[in-house]
């Protein structure tokens, strides 16, 4: 039995995403658990296994670390839980991972839960901290994801003869604006570009709007066997493709001699996986919407690049004339990406594919768009080293 066409998303569920300081990581579990299970239409008891998403646990929590952390929210007691982490990708390797097994015939209704508590800790406590105190001694000192991003910007720019700083404005104006759009983002307010370019400075050329926020969150899936569903009777989405690849270390990504900053070969080789398997072969052309890792605003552009929804060089150009836009030819993070939802690293990829399911359902609200029958999420992680591709269809 292959993996396309097989298995379908039937429920998702996800809590806002933002300083949930009022939230424990159980919290936010137990409200994503049962939201998907509850617009699946199951039972806790029919789970007959699960998957939990959490990228670094013990270091913003005391949970998080085995399948327990969502055994013990949720009462799943007596069936197989995994927790997976993959860097940015740990939440669509987490589906990734149920989806192999639903397809192979070992289950017929599983779940997958990503939840990542990162705002209660302090500044000492920050990922950038973490990284610098227990990191390599040589590559992570004065490391940090601003600085990495901010060296593929300046790359970018130099190399396409770019202000580049003005097109990476153009896509902090649009994801702001989608954000404005969900009532579950982090951040929901507009801002113009002149707001955008006077921001105070990161890493040169990233700016205050040019970064994604550190934020809590959680996002749950229900996975069926695509027979089961429909006898069920219950509306779904069906998984097409998926694609995981790793393609560098994690502290040595910026030392690997065939890395050019300008492209991220995790993600191009992941996509190849997940359109092959989908039978894709013109991608701008058969693909109606994405949620894409745009950690940075950067990020997003080198990525319409890497998925091959234009040509090499010419990301820019789909964020400058509104191609990427709810309205526009090919919508983008119309959730508001990560730039307004935020990036609680084990839920990103749950909530993106959460997202994408709701396109396709007709049922996204204020940031839905016209007719998509065909959408993709995509994460990217470690820095650069880990790339994860899901594509989604309507059922026709």
């Amino acid at each position: 039995m292959g993996l396309a066409h097989e298995v379908a998303i039937v429920g998702v569920g996800m809590t806002r995403f933002g300083e949930n300081f009022e939230q424990s990581y159980f919290d936010m579990v137990v409200e994503a658990g049962y939201a998907a299970m509850q617009d699946a239409g199951v039972e806790p008891r029919e789970i007959e296994a699960a998957w939990l998403g959490t990228a670094y646990a013990y270091d913003y929590t005391t949970e998080g670390n085995a399948g327990t952390s969502l055994a013990e929210p949720l009462g799943l007691y007596g069936i197989p839980i995994t927790r997976v982490a993959n860097y940015c990708a740990t939440g669509t390797d987490a589906i990734r991972n149920a989806a192999l097994a639903v397809a192979a015939g070992e289950y017929d209704v599983v779940l997958v839960v990503g939840a990542e508590k990162m705002r209660d800790v302090p500044p000492r406590g920050s990922l950038v901290q973490t990284h610098v105190s227990r990191g390599h001694p040589l590559y992570c000192k004065g490391r940090t994801a601003p600085g990495m991003f901010a060296l593929v910007a300046t790359r970018y720019g130099a190399a396409y003869g770019l202000n580049i700083k003005d097109y990476m404005a153009d896509v902090a104006v649009k994801n702001h604006y989608h954000g404005s759009l969900n009532p579950l983002a982090h951040f929901r307010k507009p801002v113009t570009k002149e707001q955008v370019l006077k921001a105070p400075a990161i890493a040169d050329p990233i700016g205050l709007f040019d970064a994604c926020p550190t934020t809590d969150g959680s996002a749950a899936v229900v996975l069926m066997r695509r027979e089961v569903a429909r006898a069920r009777g219950k509306s779904y989405s069906v998984i097409r493709g998926i694609g995981l690849s790793v393609d560098s270390g994690y502290f040595s990504a910026q030392m690997d001699q065939t890395f050019d900053y300008l492209g991220f070969k995790a993600t191009q080789h992941a996509a190849e996986k997940a359109y092959k398997q989908a039978g894709i072969s013109n991608p701008p052309e058969e693909i109606d919407v994405i949620e894409l890792h745009d950690c940075f605003t950067i990020t997003e552009i080198v990525n319409y690049e890497d998925l091959f929804l234009c040509e090499r060089g010419q990301g820019w150009r789909l964020a400058a004339e509104g191609v990427t836009r709810r309205d526009g030819k090919l919508p983008v993070n119309t959730s508001g990406g990560l730039k307004s939802c935020g990036h609680p690293i084990g839920a990103s990829g749950v909530r993106m594919v959460a997202n994408i399911h709701d396109q396709l359902l007709g049922r996204a609200g204020k940031m839905q768009i016209e007719n998509p029958k065909v959408g993709v999420a995509h994460n990217l992680g470690g820095p650069g080293a880990v790339g994860c591709v899901v594509v989604l269809g309507r059922e026709q």
